[in-house]
């Protein structure tokens, strides 16, 4: 249940950044240059070097505990912790978060696209600032059908 984000007030992030010659400074949280909140991204072409597009990769063993897999961007995790999306996702599967979505007027029947959709708007309702995308893979066959 550990998540990792490349932020750049993370020490080897830190020390990356700084030995490519870039500065990371405090405006509203550590940012590259004062402007990005992440030391890992796509695009960003002007803050290269500093900023860079390989990813952080972690590989652990599943086992037959794990229920699903949460990949979301930093507009998800800046303003929901991991243990709170992990409990919103469980709820969600058990039924027991009853789904209204404001933002879309379509039926989900997927139960993990639901999961997902509930952790966007919660983080759009915690005021989150930055993009946010959120997939939820589910890894273990539903035992009965509820709706979220």
């Amino acid at each position: 249940m550990d998540f990792f984000l490349a932020k750049p007030d993370r020490p080897d992030e830190l020390q990356r950044v700084e030995a490519a010659g870039g500065r990371v400074i405090n405006w509203n949280g550590h940012r590259i240059l004062g402007v990005l909140a992440t030391s890992r991204s796509i695009g960003d072409q002007y803050l290269k070097p500093f900023v860079i597009s390989k990813p952080e990769v972690i590989v652990s063993e599943r086992t037959e505990s794990d229920e699903f897999l949460i990949l979301a961007s930093d507009g998800l995790w800046d303003v929901v912790s991991n243990e709170v999306a992990c409990q919103v996702v469980r709820r969600c599967f058990n039924g027991h978060i009853k789904w209204a979505s404001s933002t879309l007027d379509v039926v989900i029947e997927n139960r993990a696209t639901r999961a997902a959709t509930v952790l966007a708007e919660l983080a759009m309702a915690r005021g989150s600032s930055d993009n946010i995308s959120v997939v939820v893979i589910e890894l273990k066959k539903p035992t009965s059908t509820f709706t979220c």
